[in-house]
């Protein structure tokens, strides 16, 4: 399981740094509300992350039309994740937007993973 997690991990790091650049510059540029942003990029990065993971980290078998499904529900449910992490650090603990997407991420990771391959891949 180790280096398929390795590879998880690294497949989503693409999809992450999609993720924070479009934060970044949806905070800084446009003035967005930093979870609305959060959410954008997340969107952005499970479109990255679904042919990475469906190749690479799982080699999976399964028919998009199968594994597509599955995965459009776990990433929502890691959307939603991450937003109510993001809010809740931001709003409850007063941390930095960038904090919050670092707690948000290692929260989303763990959990999308177990949820990919128990049941997506």
């Amino acid at each position: 399981m180790t280096p398929q997690f390795l590879r998880y991990a690294a497949a989503g790091a693409v999809g992450t740094a999609l993720q924070y650049a479009l934060l970044v510059a949806l905070v800084q540029f446009a003035q967005a509300p930093a979870v609305a942003a959060s959410t954008v990029g997340a969107v952005a990065g499970a479109v990255v992350n679904y042919a990475l993971n469906h190749r690479w980290t799982f080699a999976s078998t399964r028919s998009h039309g199968q594994a597509l499904p599955r995965f459009a529900a776990v990433a929502l449910a890691g959307i939603v994740v991450n937003a109510i992490v993001m809010a809740a650090t931001i709003h409850l603990v007063g941390a930095h937007y960038l904090a919050a997407q670092v707690v948000a991420t290692g929260v989303v990771l763990v959990t999308g993973y177990l949820a990919n391959r128990a049941w997506t891949f």
